[in-house]
């Protein structure tokens, strides 16, 4: 992006200045709520608002954004579709889905679509800061019973005989995965685990090949839902 970036651990960049968000809901009102919370932060700066989920790809196009913070239920485009265009349009771009709705099949939809966390409108207040900076860290960001969602439907596959996941990985493979889901650096995973960075970058590219996956984010939905770690 043509904007001062220093490098992230997940071999993206991350913007040195303040998070250029995109907001868009269908209720300006809303709209209004969230920019108002969001503003308040010294590294969060709202830079455009859209009404529906094409709006939002026009703006997508016209401006140098980070973040993208989408409703899920918008006209013309809902958030979900939305988000599977700017993930494709813009790869580097980090998405947010805003929801009023708790409900396992838009969570798991939303992950689907390359969002990395989703927030509840009646907890935005308390969520949405954390979760936009999450994000940016490549880190999801999971409202509780979301989690709940996540666990249940990783038992359900492993009771329907699905791979559970040291039938799929080596333990070494198994424990690169785990320190690249909690956010250690490549050199950090050499030295904690006594082998060269080389060799973690080996592993890492191994597991992405592996489990069909593309990123670090991947990498920790993936560890989430095979209960490597906590969220």
């Amino acid at each position: 992006m043509p904007h001062d970036t220093v490098p992230s651990t997940a071999g993206t960049t991350a913007p040195a200045g303040p998070i250029r968000i995109l907001l868009a809901d269908d209720h300006a009102l809303v709209r209004r709520g969230v920019r108002l919370i969001l503003d308040q932060e010294p590294d969060l700066d709202v830079v455009a608002e859209a009404g529906d989920g094409a709006e939002a790809i026009e703006l997508a196009r016209a401006h140098d954004i980070d973040l993208a913070v989408l409703d899920i239920a918008m006209p013309r485009l809902t958030g979900l579709q939305a988000a599977r265009e700017l993930t494709a349009l813009k790869p580097g771009l980090r998405i947010l889905m805003l929801t009023m709705h708790d409900n396992e099949q838009y969570f798991f939809q939303a992950l689907k679509a390359g969002a990395g966390g989703y927030v509840l409108k009646s907890v935005a207040d308390r969520d949405l800061v954390a979760a936009c900076r999450a994000a940016m860290r490549d880190e999801p960001f999971l409202y509780p019973g979301a989690v709940t969602a996540l666990i249940r439907n990783y038992l359900d596959r492993a009771r329907h005989g699905e791979e559970a996941p040291d039938q799929i990985l080596t333990p070494r493979e198994e424990e690169v995965l785990k320190l690249v889901a909690e956010g250690h650096s490549s050199k950090e995973i050499a030295e904690l685990l006594f082998i060269s960075v080389k060799t973690v970058q080996r592993h890492r590219a191994n597991l992405l090949q592996k489990l069909g996956l593309r990123d670090r984010l991947e990498l920790t939905r993936y560890a989430i839902r095979a209960g490597l770690i906590e969220p």
